[in-house]
C-alpha cells in the first residue's frame, strides 16, 4: 500500500476529507442543520488530528467512528444527492483503511438501512464490496450482515441490481475465502497442537477455527442450507435465494479453494455431510425421469429434469471428483455412476450433452481416470466405474447411430443450429450431393443410413464445454446435431491420448530407473553397493504396483473403445476423424504391447487391419481372432450386405483404387476407398514405430499388408522391396491418381518399416520372422495347385528382414533359412520358388559380404552356416533354384574366393551336386563356377580341398548333356596336375601337417583313419584320385571324352609321376592302369556292333568310327599305348617293386587279348605296344646315372644305351622330367640289379605270347561268311616284324620245337589272304615284282634265324634242314598259292583286271606270291651255298628237296604264273647243282643221295621236253633265248654229270642219254608258221644234245665198259631214230601226191639228214678202234632208205639230201678185212 502511505497521498486525503465534510456541511445547510453541523464539527476534529500526530493514518483509524459519523448521518438523510456524497466520502476512507471495527460496523448497519429503503443500490454494492476487499476488519455478524445485504439486493426487481448484486456476492465470497487462505499462509509456521476432532453434531461448535476461518465455514454452511432450501444459521435476514444461484457458489468455492477443503477436518466433514448428500438429492428427478414415458401411467407425478439446476449440479459434481476424489471415494463412485447413467438414450438430449461434457471433463485428466481405475475397478466389491465409463460413452455414440432421432428438438432447425443451416432433415442427402457434386462435404459420420455431422468442439486435450457454460439458460437449449457425438468421440481420443501418455510416461521413468524385459517380469539392476539393491527392490514393488494398475486400466477400457472407435472408424467420411480415430486405436494398441496384454493389443490391431481391407475381405487371420473379443458387443462391425447403403458400403468414400483379392479362387474385383489406404498407412505406422511390441499379432499386420500390397499391385523387385508392378492375369488394377501418388511412399514405408527391424530386440524379431513365415506358408498354400501369381510379400519381406538385420544373423538365419529353403524353394509354383531361391541367395551373398565383428575369417563357425543352405539348395529338384543356386556360387567366387577358407567344401559341394539329368543351362552354370576356381582360387583354398576339386571336376567330364563341358573338364583336370606338379611341395607340406593333426584325432577318438588309397602318403594319394578320376572318364559312354581322358591320363602320369613315391607306383600299375585296362577290355569286347548313322546334329562320323564298337577300339588302342608306354619309360621305378612280372604278365595278357580283338585298328596297335615294351633294354646301373641331380622341371635326357637288333639301331632316349628322383634313388635305396634270370623269364614270357598271338590270329576259321574276320597285313607285319628283336633275346634258349612253331605261324601269316577294298593299298601292281611288307618280314625273320645259326654253336646247325624246308615251302607259293582254310580266293590276276569295284561286298584276293616265292628262292640258292656241306644239310636230303621243289615250275615252264619264275627256277637249279653235285658224289659211297638222282633225271625231262605250249605272243628274240636256257642245261649235263658217269647210278646216266638222244633230233611243235618254221625247231638245242651224245658216244678215253655202253646205246638210239623217221617221210610223201607235206615234216626231215651227215663226219673223225662195227652197218643200212627219198619235190629236202649222201662215197671202197671184223 506504499502508494497510500506516502506523504503527498495523506496530505490528499486530508484536503479530500475536508473537501467532502465542507461539501456536506454545504448541502445539509438548509434542510439538515444537524448534519452540517456534525459536518463542521468533523473538519476541526480531521484538523486536529492532523496536527497533533505524525502517524496520521493510526490517528484516523482511532478516531475513524467520529470521523465516519457526519457522513452515516448524511446518508440516514435518505436525500439521494447527499447520499451519494457521503457513499463516496466513506469509500475513500475505506480505501485507505483508515475504518476501525466499530466504525465498519456502524457503516454496515447505515448500508442495511439505506437498502431496506431501496436507495442507492449499486453504491452500496460498491461500498460493501470495498469495504470487505481493502481491509479484514469486517468480521462475524457484521460480516454476514453484509453479504445478506448483497444477497437482498439481488433479489430486487431491477435487472442491473441483479446482476451486480450477483457479481458481488461472488466476489465477495470469494473474498471470505481468500481472508481464511491467508491466514493459513500466515500462520503455517507456527505449529499447532493438531485437535482432535469429535463426530461434530454441533454444527456451530467451530472453536478450533481461526477468525477468518469461521466466517468462511459459516458462510460455507449457510450456502449448502440455502441450496437445500433451509434456514441459515449464519447469514441472518435472508429474504429468498435461488438454487442455481446457490449451486453457482457452491461450485465457484469448491473449484476456487480446495486446499481449504483438504487442509481442514471442518471443511471436509461439510463436503461430505452437506455438499454430498445435497448433490444427491438434488439430482434425483433427473434419474427417475424417462423420456417419453407418460405420466398418466405412474402413480405419483415424476419432477422433470430442470436444465439450469441439472447443469449446475453436474459442475459441481465435476469440481467435487476433479478437487475432492481422494476425500469423497464413495460419493464419487455414485456420482460417477449417475453420469454414466444420464447417458441413457431414455434420458433428454440435453442433459446427454452437458453429461458428455461432464465425462469429457474427466477424460482429460488421466490421473484422476488412474484413480478411479484403483479405487473402484480394482477393488474387489466396487462397481467397475472406470470400465463403465468408457462402455457408456460407446453404447452412447452407438445409440446415437441405432436411435432415430425423433424426440430430438434439434430436427427443427433452429437458429441456434451451428451447422451448416442446410435441411438437415435429410442427412443422407446432403452426404451424396457432395459425392456427386463436388460440394465441399461436412466432415461427418454415417452409419446405416444415420448421418452425424462432426463439430469443432474443442481443442484436443482440453474439455471446454459449451452447454455446461450456459448460466443464463433457464430452458433446456436445443442441441445442434452431432454435437453430443462430437464431444464423446472427442471423449474417446482425448482418454486414449490421456492413459498412454501417462502410463507411456511412466513406463519410460521405470525403464530408465530400472531396467525391466518387454514382458514385464523384470530383474532389479544388480548394483554393487547394498543400499543401491534395497532402493532397487523398493522401486520393484512399487513399478509391481504402478504395473498392475496399468494393466487394470487397459484391460477396464480396451472393450469400449474398441468397439466404439471400430464403429466410428466404420462411420467416418472425414479423413481428419479416421487419422485420428486410427491413432486411438494405433496409441492403444502399443500401449496393450508394451504392457504385454495381447489380447486388447490383437484385438485394436485387428480393427486397423480391417479398416484397411475392402468390406467382408475373407481374411483368415481377422476373422479368428478377435471375433470372439467382439462378438458380445450390441453391433456388428461390418454392416450385413454390400448392396445396402450401408456402413461399409461406404457410399460416402470415395474409391481409390480396385484390385484382385489375394484368394485360392479367383473372385471379382475388390475396392479400396482412401480409408482403407489411411488405415494401412497406419498399420505400417504401428508396425514401424512399435514393432517391439507386436509380438505374435506380426501375424496380423503383415497378414493384412500382404492381402493390401497384392490388391494394390505391389511387386517385390531385388532386395525384397515392394515396387508397383502388375500381375498379368486377371483384370488389371484400376489405381486412381490420388492412390498412385501414394504408392511410392506406401511401397517406402514398408521397406522402412522392415530396416527398422534392425531396432528390434531379439525375441520382437523373431516373432517377426515367425510371423513372415506363416504368413508365407499360407501364401504356398493358396498358390498350390493353380498357376495364379502367388503372393510374394512374405518372402519378399523375409528377405528385407534378413538384409538389414545382418550384424545379427545368427539368431534368425535358421529359421529364416530353414523355412525358405524347405518350404518355398521347393514349391510347385515357379515364381514361388524363384522368389524363395532369389531371397535364399541374396541372403547368403549379403551374409558373406557384410562386415560382421569379428570378420568371417575369424568366424568360421559362422561362415559355415551362412554357407549351409547354399549346400542345402543341392538337395532341391527344381532346376530354376538350382540355377540360382549356381549363380549365387558365381556371384560368391567372384567376389569373396579369396576369402573362403573352410566354406570351400561347402561351395564346391555345391558344384558337384548337378546331376546328370539337371539340364544343360545347369551343367554349364557349375562348370563355370568350377572354371573360374581352376582358374583363380586354386592357390587360395585349404590343400585338403583340392581332392574336392578333382571329384568335381571329375563329375562334370561324366556329364553326358554337352560334350564340351566334358572334354574342358577334362582340360582341367590336366591344369589342376599341373598345378600340383608347380606348387608340389607346399601342397606336401601342407596336406602332411593335416594328416598328422586328422591322425591324431582319430586315435583320441579311437577309430581308423578313413581316405583313399589310404597307406599311400596323402600328397600321393591326391594324385592317385586325379588319376583314378581320369581313369574312370577313359572308360565314358563318349568316345570323345575317353580319347580326351586317356590323353591325359597318361600324359599326367608322363609328365608328373615322378613326383610320386616310389611305394606308390605299385598302386599306380595295378589300381589305376591295369584297372582301367581292363574296364576298357570288357567295354570293348561287349560294345554294340550296330552302325550309328551320324554323331548328332549333321555330323558324319566317319567310317572307322561308325559303330560303338569301332569307337571303344580307339579307347582300347589309347590306353594300351599309354600303359606300354609307361612299362616302357618308367622300366627302372617298375623293376624294383616286387611284383614286376606279375605285373608283366599281366601286361603281355592284355596285349594278346587286344591283339587277337577282331578288330584290325585294336590288334595292330596292341603290336605296336607289344613292340615298344621289347624295345626295352635292362634299367640303368647305377654307375649310367647323373652325378648330381639337374635343376628340376629341366628334362633330363639319360641315354639308356642303344638297343641291338635289325632296324632298331636308333640309340632309345628316356626324358624325365624331374631328375630330382633319380638322386632321391641315388640316396635312399640301394641301386637294384635285376638279375639275368629273371629277365629272361620276362622274355619268355613274351615270346609265349607273341606265340600265341600268332598261331590264334592267322588259324583259318572253319567256316566263312561276310563277317568273318580275317587279320590285315599291317598287323601280321608287325607281328612278324617283333620276331627278330624278341629273338635276340632268347636266342640261347630258342630250339627245334620253337623253330618248328615259327613256322608254322610265318608260314599262316603269308597265307592270309586280303580283302579286295584293301588290295589297291597293300598289293603292288601285278606287273611289278615287289614283295609285301609281311613277305619282306617273313624272310627277314628267317634271315635273322639263320645268320644266328650260322654264328651260333653246333647244336644250332642242326636248324638249316627246317629252315630250307620253311623256305622252299614258301618257293612252292609260285606255282601253287596257299589255301587259308576252305576261304574262296580269287586269284590277284583276276582281281585286278576286273577292276574291283569299291564298296561291292568284300571279296578275298590271294597275294602274288610269285615275287615272294623268286625271293625265298634266291635265299635257299645263297643259303644253300654256304650250307651245302654241312652234315646236317647232307643227312636231311635237302637237295634232293631243293630239286624236287624246283621240278614244279621247271615242269610247268610256260604254264607257270609268271614266266620269270622257271627262269629263276632253272637258274637256280644250275647254281644249287654247281655245288650240290661235287657233295653227292663225294658222299656217292653213302647212298644218302641215292633217291635225288631220279628226281634230277625227271627233273631234266619235264623241263627240256616241257608239255607246256609257248605263249602266241611270243618274239623271234624271246625264244632264242630261251632256246640259249635250255642249251645251258645240257651244258650242264655234258660238263657236271656225264663225265663223272662212273659216281652216278647207271640208270641215271641212261635216263639222260634217252633225253639227249630225244633232243638231237627234235620233234616237231605244231604251232610253228612255215615262214618260221626253220628258226622254232630249236636247232642250236638239238645241235647241243646231238654233240653231247658224239661226245660221250665216242668219247676216247673209255675207263669203264660202263661209259662205253653209253656210248654205245647212244648211237643206236640215234640211228634207230634218224630211220624211221626217213621212213614216215617217204611214206607220207607218196601218199601226198601232188600237195606239199606240212611244214614241220619238211623241217624235220632236213633236221634228219643234216644230223646223218653230222654223225658221218663224227664217225670219221674218230679212232676207228673206238667205233664200235655194229653202228657201221647201222650207218650203211641208211643209205637205201636216203636213196629212196630222192623222189622228193622239197627243194630244202634235196639239197639236204645231197649232202647226207655225199660222205657215203668213203664206204664206196670198203676194205674186206674190216668188212668181216665188223660183221663178226
Amino acid at each position: 500500500m506504499s502508494g497510500t502511505n506516502s506523504p503527498e497521498a495523506v496530505k490528499k486525503l486530508l484536503e479530500n476529507m475536508q473537501s467532502d465534510l465542507r461539501a456536506l456541511s454545504l448541502e445539509c445547510k438548509k434542510k439538515f442543520p444537524p448534519v452540517k453541523e456534525a459536518a463542521e464539527s468533523g473538519i476541526i476534529k480531521v484538523k486536529t488530528i492532523a496536527a497533533r500526530n505524525t502517524e496520521i493514518l493510526a490517528a484516523l483509524k482511532e478516531n475513524s467512528s467520529e470521523v465516519v459519523q457526519p457522513f452515516l448521518m448524511g446518508c440516514g438523510t435518505k436525500e439521494p444527492k447527499i447520499t451519494q456524497l457521503c457513499l463516496a466520502a466513506i469509500q475513500r476512507l475505506m480505501s485507505h483503511e483508515v475504518v476501525s471495527e466499530t466504525a465498519a460496523g456502524n457503516i454496515i448497519n447505515m448500508l442495511w438501512q439505506l437498502m431496506e429503503n431501496s436507495l442507492e443500490e449499486l453504491k452500496l454494492l460498491q461500498t460493501v464490496l470495498v469495504l470487505l476487499t481493502t481491509n479484514t476488519v469486517v468480521h462475524d455478524e457484521a460480516l454476514s450482515k453484509a453479504i445478506v445485504l448483497c444477497f437482498r439486493l439481488h433479489f430486487t426487481k431491477d435487472n442491473i441490481t441483479n446482476n451486480t448484486a450477483a457479481a458481488t456476492v461472488r466476489q465477495v465470497v470469494t473474498v471470505v475465502f481468500e481472508r481464511m487462505v491467508a491466514e493459513d499462509e500466515h500462520h503455517k509456521d507456527i505449529v499447532e497442537q493438531p485437535v482432535l476432532v469429535q463426530g461434530n453434531s454441533n454444527r456451530r461448535s467451530v472453536s478450533t477455527l481461526k477468525p477468518c476461518a469461521k466466517d468462511a465455514y459459516m458462510l460455507f454452511q449457510d450456502l449448502c442450507q440455502l441450496v437445500n432450501a433451509d434456514a441459515p444459521y449464519w447469514l441472518v435476514g435472508m429474504t429468498e435465494m435461488t438454487r442455481t444461484f446457490g449451486l453457482e457458489l457452491l461450485e465457484s468455492v469448491l473449484n476456487d479453494f480446495p486446499q481449504v477443503f483438504l487442509q481442514h477436518q471442518e471443511f471436509s466433514f461439510l463436503l461430505k455431510e452437506r455438499v454430498c448428500p445435497l448433490v444427491i438429492k438434488l439430482f434425483s428427478p433427473n434419474i427417475k425421469f424417462r423420456q417419453g414415458s407418460n405420466t398418466s401411467s405412474s402413480p405419483a407425478p415424476v419432477e422433470k429434469p430442470y436444465f439450469p439446476i441439472c447443469m449446475r449440479l453436474l459442475r459441481v459434481v465435476s469440481v467435487l471428483i476433479k478437487q475432492f476424489y481422494s476425500l469423497l471415494v464413495t460419493e464419487c463412485e455414485i456420482f460417477l455412476s449417475l453420469l454414466v447413467k444420464f447417458l441413457d438414450a431414455d434420458k433428454p438430449q440435453w442433459l446427454r450433452a452437458v453429461a458428455v461434457e461432464s465425462i469429457h471433463r474427466l477424460c482429460v485428466q488421466p490421473q484422476l481416470l488412474r484413480s478411479f481405475c484403483q479405487s473402484y475397478d480394482m477393488k474387489q466389491h466396487s462397481t467397475k466405474v472406470f470400465r463403465d465409463i468408457v462402455n457408456a460413452l460407446g453404447s452412447f455414440i452407438q445409440s446415437l447411430f441405432l436411435v432415430p432421432p425423433t424426440g430430438n428438438p434439434a430436427t427443427t432447425n433452429q437458429a441456434g443450429n451451428n451447422n451448416s443451416g442446410g435441411p438437415v432433415s435429410a442427412p443422407a442427402n446432403t452426404g451424396m450431393v457432395g459425392i456427386g457434386g463436388g460440394v465441399t462435404l461436412l466432415p461427418a459420420f454415417e452409419y446405416r443410413g444415420t448421418w452425424i455431422p462432426i463439430l469443432t468442439v474443442t481443442v484436443q486435450g482440453s474439455a471446454k464445454a459449451t452447454y455446461l457454460e450456459m448460466l443464463d439458460k433457464v430452458e433446456p437449449p436445443t442441441i445442434p446435431e452431432g454435437y453430443a457425438m462430437s464431444v464423446a468421440f472427442h471423449c474417446l481420443l482425448d482418454l486414449v491420448r490421456g492413459i498412454t501418455s501417462m502410463i507411456e510416461g511412466e513406463l519410460g521413468e521405470a525403464e530408465t530407473e530400472c531396467p525391466m524385459t518387454t514382458e514385464g517380469a523384470s530383474s532389479p539392476a544388480q548394483s554393487s553397493e547394498e543400499q543401491d539393491r534395497q532402493s532397487a527392490s523398493d522401486q520393484m514393488d512399487k513399478e509391481m504396483v504402478s504395473r498392475a494398475v496399468w494393466e487394470e486400466m487397459v484391460n477396464a477400457c480396451w472393450c469400449g473403445l474398441l468397439a466404439a472407435l471400430s464403429l466410428l472408424l466404420d462411420a467416418s467420411t472425414d479423413e481428419a476423424a479416421t487419422e485420428n480415430i486410427l491413432k486411438a486405436e494405433l496409441t492403444m494398441a502399443a500401449l496393450c504391447g508394451r504392457l504385454g496384454l495381447v489380447t486388447s493389443r490383437d484385438a485394436f490391431i485387428t480393427a486397423i487391419c480391417k479398416g484397411s481391407l475392402p468390406p467382408h475381405y475373407a481374411l483368415t487371420v481377422l476373422n479368428t481372432t478377435t471375433a470372439a473379443t467382439l462378438s458380445n458387443k450390441s453391433y456388428s462391425i461390418q454392416g450385413q450386405s454390400v448392396m445396402m447403403i450401408s456402413p461399409s458400403s461406404e457410399s460416402h468414400q470415395q474409391v481409390v483404387a480396385v484390385g484382385q483379392p489375394l484368394a485360392v479362387q479367383p473372385q471379382g474385383t475388390v475396392m479400396l476407398t482412401s480409408k482403407n489406404i489411411q488405415c494401412m498407412r497406419t498399420l505400417l505406422n504401428l508396425a514401424h514405430c512399435h514393432g517391439a511390441v507386436l509380438g505374435t499379432s506380426w501375424q496380423l499386420v503383415l497378414a493384412t499388408l500382404q492381402h493390401l500390397v497384392w490388391i494394390l499391385g505391389l511387386k517385390p523387385s531385388s532386395g525384397g522391396a515392394l515396387k508397383p508392378g502388375r500381375a498379368v492375369e486377371g483384370p488389371s488394377t484400376v489405381l486412381t491418381t490420388a492412390v498412385m501418388t501414394d504408392l511410392p511412399v506406401i511401397s517406402n514405408i514398408l521397406s522402412r518399416l522392415f530396416e527398422s527391424s534392425q531396432y528390434l530386440d531379439d525375441v520382437s524379431l523373431h516373432h517377426l520372422i515367425n510371423a513372415l513365415c506363416s504368413l508365407s506358408l499360407e501364401a504356398m498354400d493358396m498358390a498350390y495347385g493353380n498357376n495364379k501369381e502367388p503372393s510374394l510379400f512374405a518372402v519378399a519381406k523375409l528377405l528385407e528382414t534378413g538384409l538389414v538385420n545382418m550384424h545379427r544373423i545368427e539368431i534368425l538365419w535358421r529359421p529364416l533359412t530353414g523355412h525358405l529353403l524347405e518350404k518355398v524353394c521347393q514349391h510347385p509354383n515357379s515364381r514361388m520358388r524363384e522368389w524363395g531361391a532369389e531371397a535364399l541367395t541374396s541372403l547368403i551373398k549379403a551374409g558373406l559380404t557384410f562386415s560382421h565383428d569379428p570378420p568371417l575369417s575369424q568366424n568360421q563357425r559362422l561362415q559355415l552356416l551362412l554357407l549351409n543352405p547354399l549346400k542345402e539348395m543341392s538337395n532341391i529338384n527344381h532346376p530354376d533354384i538350382r540355377l540360382k543356386q549356381l549363380e549365387c556360387v558365381l556371384q560368391i567366387l567372384q567376389s569373396q574366393g579369396d576369402s573362403l577358407g573352410p566354406g570351400w567344401p561347402l561351395v564346391l559341394g555345391v558344384m558337384g551336386a548337378i546331376r546328370n539329368d539337371q539340364g544343360e543351362s545347369l551343367i554349364r552354370t557349375a562348370f563355370q563356377c568350377l572354371q573360374l576356381v581352376v582358374t583363380d582360387f586354386l592357390p587360395t583354398m585349404p590343400c585338403s580341398c583340392l581332392q574336392i576339386v578333382v571329384d568335381v571336376a571329375g563329375s562334370f567330364g561324366l556329364h553326358n548333356q554337352e560334350l564340351n563341358i566334358s572334354l574342358t573338364s577334362i582340360g582341367l583336370l590336366w591344369n589342376i596336375s599341373d598345378y600340383f606338379f608347380q606348387r608340389g611341395e607346399v601342397i606336401e607340406k601342407e596336406l602332411n601337417k593335416e594328416e598328422a593333426a586328422q591322425q591324431k584325432h582319430a586315435e583320441e577318438k579311437g577309430v581308423v583313419l578313413n581316405r583313399p588309397f589310404h597307406p599311400a602318403p596323402p600328397f600321393d594319394c591326391l594324385w592317385l584320385c586325379l588319376y583314378a578320376k581320369l581313369g574312370e572318364l577313359c572308360v565314358d559312354p563318349r568316345p570323345a571324352v575317353r580319347k580326351s581322358a586317356g590323353q591325359t591320363l597318361f600324359s599326367t602320369i608322363g609328365a608328373h609321376g615322378t613326383l610320386l613315391q616310389h611305394s606308390t607306383w605299385h598302386t599306380v600299375i595295378w589300381k589305376v592302369l591295369f584297372h582301367l585296362l581292363d574296364r576298357v577290355r570288357e567295354s570293348s569286347t561287349t560294345a554294340d556292333k550296330e552302325k550309328i548313322e551320324s554323331g548328332g546334329g549333321n555330323i558324319l562320323i566317319h567310317h572307322s568310327r561308325d559303330t560303338a564298337e569301332k569307337q571303344w577300339a580307339e579307347t582300347w588302342v589309347l590306353t594300351l599305348a599309354g600303359v606300354a608306354r609307361i612299362f616302357n619309360t618308367r622300366r627302372y621305378l617298375l623293376q624294383p617293386l616286387g611284383d614286376f612280372s606279375r605285373a608283366w604278365d599281366v601286361l603281355l595278357d592284355h596285349i594278346q587279348s587286344a591283339a587277337l580283338s577282331k578288330n584290325n585298328e585294336v590288334s595292330l596297335a596292341a603290336l605296336k605296344s607289344f613292340q615298344e615294351i621289347l624295345q626295352i633294354v635292362s634299367p640303368v646301373r647305377d654307375s649310367d646315372k647323373p652325378e648330381t641331380p639337374p635343376v628340376v622341371n629341366v628334362p633330363v635326357p639319360v641315354l639308356i644305351g642303344s638297343i641291338s637288333g635289325p632296324g632298331m639301331s636308333r640309340p632309345f632316349v628316356r626324358t624325365d622330367s624331374v631328375g630330382e628322383r633319380l638322386g632321391r634313388y641315388n640316396s635312399s635305396e640301394p641301386p637294384v640289379v635285376t638279375d639275368e634270370l629273371e629277365d629272361l623269364n620276362l622274355w619268355w614270357a613274351a615270346w609265349n605270347t607273341w606265340y600265341r598271338i600268332g598261331s590264334e590270329s592267322t588259324k583259318p576259321p572253319i567256316t566263312f561268311d561276310k563277317l568273318t574276320f580275317i587279320p590285315s597285313q599291317p598287323f601280321l607285319t608287325a607281328l612278324i616284324q617283333i620276331f627278330p628283336a624278341l629273338y635276340q633275346h632268347i636266342k640261347t634258349g630258342f630250339n627245334m620245337d620253337d623253330l618248328q612253331k615259327l613256322g608254322v605261324i610265318l608260314h599262316s601269316a603269308v597265307s592270309v589272304p586280303i580283302s579286295s577294298d584293301a588290295s589297291p593299298f597293300i598289293l603292288p601292281s601285278y606287273t611289278e615284282a615287289v614283295l609285301t611288307s609281311l613277305q619282306e618280314a617273313v624272310l627277314t625273320a628267317l634271315d635273322v634265324l639263320q645268320k644266328a645259326i650260322c654264328v651260333g654253336p653246333e647244336n644250332m646247325q642242326i636248324m638249316y634242314p627246317a629252315i630250307f624246308d620253311q623256305l622252299l615251302a614258301f618257293v612252292e607259293f609260285s606255282c601253287k598259292p596257299p589255301q587259308y582254310g576252305q576261304l574262296e580266293t580269287k586269284h590277284i590276276a583276276n582281281a585286278k583286271y576286273n577292276q574291283i569295284q569299291l564298296f561291292a561286298p568284300a571279296e578275298w584276293v590271294a597275294l602274288n606270291y610269285v615275287p615272294f616265292a623268286e625271293r625265298s628262292l634266291e635265299v635257299v640258292v645263297d643259303l644253300y651255298q654256304k650250307t651245302a656241306c654241312h652234315k646236317a644239310v647232307v643227312n636231311e636230303k635237302v637237295l634232293q628237296n631243293i630239286i624236287k621243289t624246283l621240278r614244279v615250275p621247271l615242269s610247268l615252264k610256260y604254264s607257270c604264273p609268271s614266266e620269270s619264275t622257271w627262269k629263276l627256277a632253272v637258274s637256280s637249279l644250275l647254281k644249287v647243282l654247281s655245288i650240290g653235285l661235287p657233295v653227292a658224289r663225294q658222299h656217292a659211297s653213302s647212298g644218302k643221295f641215292d633217291s635225288m638222282w631220279p628226281e634230277l633225271a625227271n627233273t631234266f625231262e619235264d623241263f627240256l621236253f616241257t608239255k607246256s605250249i609257248p605263249p602266241d605272243n611270243l618274239s623271234i628274240q624271246e625264244f632264242q633265248r630261251n632256246e640259249s636256257i635250255d642249251v645251258e642245261v645240257v651244258q650242264l649235263i655234258s660238263t657236271e654229270i656225264l663225265p663223272y658217269a662212273n659216281f652216278i647210278p647207271k640208270e641215271f646216266v641212261g635216263q639222260i642219254m634217252t633225253m639227249l638222244n630225244k633232243g638231237s633230233i627234235h620233234s616237231q611243235s605244231s604251232s610253228f608258221t612255215e615262214a618260221e618254221i626253220d628258226i622254232r625247231l630249236r636247232e642250236e638245242f638239238s645241235k647241243m644234245c646231238f654233240e653231247t651224245l658224239l661226245q660221250f658216244s665216242f668219247s676216247n678215253k673209255v675207263t669203264t665198259p660202263q661209259e662205253g655202253y653209253i656210248s654205245r646205246m647212244a648211237l643206236s638210239v640215234l640211228l634207230k631214230r634218224s630211220q624211221d623217221v626217213l621212213h614216215r617221210y617217204i611214206e607220207d610223201e607218196r601218199l601226198s601226191g601232188k600237195c606239199p607235206l606240212p611244214r614241220q615234216q619238211v623241217t624235220e626231215i632236213i633236221f634228219v639228214l643234216k644230223a646223218v651227215s653230222t654223225l658221218i663226219d663224227s664217225l670219221k673223225k674218230t679212232q676207228p678202234e673206238n667205233v664200235d662195227g655194229n653202228t657201221w652197218a647201222q650207218v650203211i643200212a641208211l643209205y637205201p632208205t636216203l636213196v629212196e627219198c630222192i623222189t622228193c619235190s622239197s627243194s630244202e629236202v634235196c639239197s639236204a639230201l645231197k649232202e647226207a649222201l655225199v660222205p657215203f662215197k668213203d664206204f664206196m671202197q670198203p676194205p674186206a678185212s674190216k668188212v668181216q671184223n665188223g660183221e663178226s
